[in-house]
């Protein structure tokens, strides 16, 4: 897989490229899939989006990073059918995605009502507040959407004095799910399955955490 080019700035800053490695692996895309994006930016997962599935709808909201999603696209070798909108979601989102991911938390819980009611198979979200995340692992919860929480941090090295040392990226929360997702590993009701005695890789207390 060529790597991807971003030679133009949104000032947002990039879905990480670990990020990214981790939320296409839970996406699983193909030729045969239609991803619709939430939040494109700077275009880096469209890009990766568009090497994988067969159509990509991509919405972004603001004007001026609409535009740079268009640059850094057409700096890179992609497959699919793109279609980059100027829309808010969930307007403009289509209706026959099978795979959907949210880049940013506004209006996640109209996306995935609309989600829900078109039966997309396959949705990841992103987040890096906590307080956010805990809102929408509920929202997920509530529209039979959640299959697992992920929570995980990157360290790049640099040196220091001779030696590599580490500075860490803002840690993210991926929530991961879709359409009649399988939801063993995390209960509906926030507590844990009756067979699994961890969530995560951390051993959870038997009664409700909250």
């Amino acid at each position: 897989m060529p790597d991807t080019a971003l030679p133009y700035d949104a000032r947002a800053g990039p879905t990480k490229p670990e990020v990214r490695a981790v939320l296409l692996s839970k996406l699983s895309l193909s030729p045969g899939d239609h991803f619709a994006e939430v939040g494109s930016c700077t275009g880096a997962v469209t890009i990766e989006a568009a090497r994988r599935a067969g159509r990509v709808t991509a919405l972004e909201r603001k004007a001026d990073r609409l535009s740079v999603t268009e640059r850094n696209l057409a700096a890179n070798d992609t497959t699919a059918a793109v279609d980059l909108r100027h829309a808010e979601a969930p307007d403009g989102l289509p209706d026959d995605a099978d795979a959907l991911f949210l880049g940013g938390s506004r209006n996640f819980d109209a996306v995935l009502d609309h989600a829900a009611a078109t039966g997309v198979g396959r949705i990841v979200m992103n987040v890096s507040r906590l307080e956010v995340a805990a809102e929408a692992v509920e929202a997920f919860r509530e529209r039979d959407l959640l299959s697992e929480v992920v929570q995980f941090q990157v360290s790049h090295g640099y040196e220091l004095a001779g030696a590599t040392s580490f500075e860490s990226d803002n840690p993210v929360y991926m929530l991961v799910g879709g359409a009649n997702a399988d939801d063993e590993a995390v209960a509906a009701d926030g507590g844990v399955e009756p067979d699994a005695d961890r969530v995560g890789g951390v051993d959870s207390p038997a009664e409700d955490p909250r």
